[in-house]
């Protein structure tokens, strides 16, 4: 509690000096408190910084650093909000591996995002350093692009590692910023765990949606093909499951009677009826936040990760004692790439890190007496010269911290001297053995009282009835379609003022005259908001159309507006009032546009094709396989691939490996599944055309 009085006397002293960017936890960015906020996203960002903020003396890989101080009086902190200004152009991440995720792949390169930080409780007296972006154990991260779409990419409360805050206030926070600053849609990839349950399937069976629908968020879309309608009918039929039912199912199993005395338990102390699976985990919850709540008056919240990081969920946050004694863990990068989700096949991904080995090896007998670690930006250059796709080279080198490359440890840190991050190696035989991952142990049987601890009640449930357990494939089926569904997302929907003194549109650029039809293939771009004063004539909106779209995008930095749809036949000095009404969606042509830039597409300048039995024609965010013949990719799982083995260093689709041998009748296999995985059931399997 040192450091946080060190911070609260900081704030008072600040205060007395006058100090104006010090504002109420609570109460932040509440409706006019404390600016009003009417324009485009990308002015709202830039009124904010310039009233709410104060820039930092420093910078983070040449970025500007803005911070703003939130007091906690209840707690008696104070706490900092960064934001962080990153021009695309000079910056090492080009393209938006969260856009991927979410299917913004078709999106243009905005020129601009801003990253909203809140530190971990122990980084609040710190300054930020150069792999702050990378940092999973941020409170709060919130990434949004200069047109106002966005990612929630980090959340973390009590039980993510805070001492201070919890999740749904930080989240509260969130929610907000994104509504003041006016932002268009944001989403979040929803990984979180509680107690080694997921929670998009525990809430969503109690509640119908996830932890993170209390603020409004809904499903965007789900892997391996699954539709919104799927999700929904999955929901459903966990749902309405009744308890009679599974009293009687559970009647031949050893678990019988735990299960009966823990209905019937909860039975008896609900006033209401429990009949399904859903009342009784709804009243569960309820009573296992009204006992949280007694203890500690901090609600816990799920730690949220980015569209990559399934795999590096971590529950509670040790103490410092376990801290200590743990020691670092290297891991063979081959092992990492087979376990990512990565649109590149991970024999690339191998080659990748074995170039950026070669590269830091001779840094460091280039300069034996020297620093011998290389900068990102160094060895991004230095595996440019044998790799052309930058994409790759990013994606590895987010990837490549302790990690084992041939005979080296390959390691990431900031340099103490000059502030910035940089890769070095070191011999294997220099280092700690490397330990072998831990999987989550198995839950223990259970063996409480049923009532006597609602957490254990719930795992058990969770994991007996939920996963374990189904009266039929159907409902197995329904949960993996539920777990498979991770991208959720929330849409400011465009409100107009009748009583402003301000036209506001949002403007779309058609494809077929700007040479865009490529652009289009995946979907249409987003529209941008753009104001004009009422007097304006039709010359002076095209103007701020130029204007806007020059001002939120890379490729448009020479756009010139010829015809707005609609307005064809008439002259630029017609006044727009009484020709169309404040609040439509106008569609413009134009010329001007930089197609051959690299700073296109989020998805990035390669050209790739999903085309997956299980119905997904996009990146979801999952592992997926490139056939060696085609080049199209498939879900590794798809082609009964376990995520834990790594991809055949050579691979041919099933529809190649046709062609090239046609299958002889009665064959024993099928060509294209490794391992014991059993591929993606079709839709005619078990009755799916129930949820599909």
């Amino acid at each position: 509690m040192k450091m946080t009085r060190e911070i609260f006397e900081d704030y008072k002293k600040k205060k007395k000096k006058g100090v104006s960017n010090f504002y109420g936890f609570d109460t932040f960015l509440d409706p006019g408190c404390p600016i009003t906020l009417m324009g485009a996203f990308r002015d709202n960002i830039r009124y904010f910084l310039q009233e709410c903020a104060e820039i930092e003396e420093y910078t983070v890989e040449g970025m500007p650093v803005w911070c703003t101080f939130l007091v906690h009086k209840k707690k008696g902190v104070v706490i900092p909000l960064y934001t962080i200004e990153e021009n695309v152009k000079s910056s090492v991440r080009t393209y938006c591996d969260h856009c991927r995720c979410a299917g913004w792949s078709h999106h243009l390169v905005s020129k601009r995002k801003y990253h909203l930080i809140i530190p971990a409780d122990s980084e609040w007296k710190k300054r930020l350093d150069d792999g702050v972006f990378d940092d999973q154990a941020h409170i709060l991260h919130g990434l949004i692009h200069s047109n106002g779409y966005g990612h929630l990419i980090s959340l973390n409360g009590i039980e993510g590692g805070s001492k201070f805050l919890c999740g749904r206030e930080v989240m509260d926070l969130w929610d907000r910023i994104c509504t003041n600053f006016r932002v268009r849609k944001i989403t979040v990839e929803d990984v979180s765990k509680k107690h080694l349950m997921d929670l998009r399937l525990l809430y969503g069976v109690a509640y119908g949606h996830t932890w993170f629908g209390r603020w409004g968020y809904k499903f965007s879309h789900g892997s391996f093909g699954i539709m919104e309608h799927n999700y929904e009918k999955a929901i459903e039929m966990l749902s309405s499951i009744e308890l009679d039912h599974v009293i009687d199912d559970f009647r031949a199993t050893n678990r019988s009677n735990v299960m009966k005395q823990m209905i019937v338990c909860y039975r008896d102390l609900s006033n209401t009826p429990l009949i399904t699976i859903c009342d009784l985990l709804r009243f569960m919850l309820a009573v296992k936040s009204c006992i949280s709540f007694k203890k500690e008056p901090h609600v816990a919240a799920p730690v949220v990760r980015s569209c990559s990081s399934r795999y590096l969920m971590r529950s509670a946050a040790p103490n410092k004692s376990e801290e200590k004694e743990k020691s670092v863990r290297y891991r063979k990068f081959s092992n990492v790439a087979a376990s990512l989700d990565s649109r590149w096949p991970v024999r690339r991904l191998e080659y990748t890190a074995e170039v950026i080995v070669d590269a830091l090896r001779e840094k460091r007998e280039e300069n034996r007496f020297g620093s011998c670690g290389m900068s990102r930006q160094e060895a991004r250059d230095a595996a440019r010269l044998h790799i052309g796709d930058t994409g790759l080279i990013d994606y590895v080198l987010k990837s490549m911290n302790n990690v084992i490359v041939g005979g080296y440890v390959v390691r990431r840190a900031v340099n103490r001297v000059t502030r910035v991050l940089e890769y070095t190696i070191q011999e294997l035989q220099n280092c700690d053995q490397p330990e072998q991952e831990k999987l989550p142990e198995p839950v223990q049987d259970y063996d409480a009282n049923p009532g006597s601890d609602v957490y254990t009640d719930v795992l058990f449930l969770y994991n007996n009835l939920l996963l374990s357990f189904a009266e039929s494939d159907v409902l197995s089926l329904a949960v993996r379609t539920v777990l498979d569904s991770k991208q959720f997302l929330k849409e400011w929907p465009f409100t107009d003022d009748p009583d402003d003194t301000m036209f506001r549109f949002i403007c779309c650029v058609l494809p077929s005259s700007l040479g865009l039809e490529a652009v289009f293939t995946k979907g249409f771009l987003p529209g941008e908001l753009v104001e004009v004063p009422l007097h304006s004539t039709i010359g002076d909106l095209k103007i701020a159309i130029e204007s806007a779209m020059r001002d939120t995008y890379c490729i448009m930095d020479n756009l010139m507006v010829t015809d707005i749809a609609g307005m064809e036949q008439m002259g630029d000095n017609e006044v727009l009032f009484g020709i169309i009404e404040s609040g439509s969606e106008l569609w413009v042509r134009g010329l001007g546009l930089d197609l051959d830039s690299e700073l296109r597409n989020e998805g990035g300048s390669d050209n790739w094709t999903v085309n997956c039995r299980c119905g997904a024609r996009d990146d979801d965010g999952e592992r997926m396989v490139a056939c060696d013949i085609c080049e199209i990719w498939q879900h590794t799982r798809c082609c009964g691939i376990e995520d834990s083995e790594a991809v055949p260093s050579l691979f041919v689709c099933e529809a190649c490996s046709i062609s090239l041998a046609p299958p002889r009748a009665q064959t024993s296999f099928e060509f294209g599944h490794y391992g014991s995985a059993a591929p993606v059931p079709l839709e005619s399997h078990f009755g799916m055309d129930m949820i599909y």
